[in-house]
């Protein structure tokens, strides 16, 4: 099973809400999740952005794929492979 840590996109038209999630690469981009370890809100100026520094260095050791948004989203927020 391929484990990537991406965006889950949440709220409104036109007033996106992410929460940083730990799927299955298989699964739907808004659909089952294993587990949430963060959130990212690119509407308010700087974006926002929480995340659980534990969890996501975590399910980095353990093989889990960030994908490229998440990525930069971690490097932002100072967590490294």
């Amino acid at each position: 099973m391929a484990v990537k840590i991406r965006l889950k996109r949440m709220g409104q038209k036109k007033a996106p809400f992410y929460r940083i999630v730990v799927s299955d690469s298989r699964s739907p981009r808004d659909g089952k999740f294993i587990e949430e370890i963060g959130t990212y809100d690119p509407t308010k100026n700087p974006s926002a952005i929480k995340v659980n520094e534990e969890l996501a260095k975590k399910w980095l050791s353990v093989g889990a794929q960030p994908t490229d948004v998440v990525g930069k989203i971690f490097k932002t927020a100072g967590i490294e492979k």
